[in-house]
């Protein structure tokens, strides 16, 4: 499985959930709430990633600093060094990438260097599964006669 295939599998429309690199650590721990999302890509434009904010960045800080990290920008909080992939990208490679580089979601570029969606390891774990068992049942209907 491709990460193409796997934006193609999520929900409804993707929508890329951005925030200002100005914006505090507060609005964007709101939106992570009422998102139901565990990241937020940073970003001046919408379409070019210059950071990630996630909930363990918040929770991280919110420990050292207290509470008035809400009040702090996204910015100053952000992991900068964004890790992507592209839609050609095997779902296996990026389960590995993730899980050694201990991150959870890649935004996904164009040739142009533009963002098309964001894939989590949810996302990946579920494509994978959803192969595994297509597998499966092709193996189960040679095995029957099917």
């Amino acid at each position: 499985m491709i990460v193409k295939q796997i934006l193609a599998m999520k929900a409804g429309p993707e929508e890329i959930v951005t925030v200002r690199p100005d914006s505090t650590v507060g609005e964007a721990a709101r939106l992570l709430s009422e998102r139901r999302i565990g990241a937020v890509v940073v970003s001046s434009d919408g379409r070019r990633a210059e950071g990630i904010l996630s909930e363990r960045d918040i929770v991280r800080e919110l420990g050292r600093s207290g509470p008035d990290v809400l009040d702090r920008k996204a910015s100053e909080l952000m992991t900068s060094k964004v890790m992507t992939c592209v839609c050609g990208d095997d779902a296996l490679e990026l389960l590995d990438r993730m899980t050694k580089g201990r991150f959870r979601h890649l935004p996904v570029l164009d040739d142009k260097g533009e963002m098309l969606g964001v894939v989590s390891i949810g996302d990946v774990v579920f494509g994978r599964l959803k192969e595994l068992n297509a597998e499966k049942e092709a193996l189960t209907g040679m095995i029957m006669g099917n």
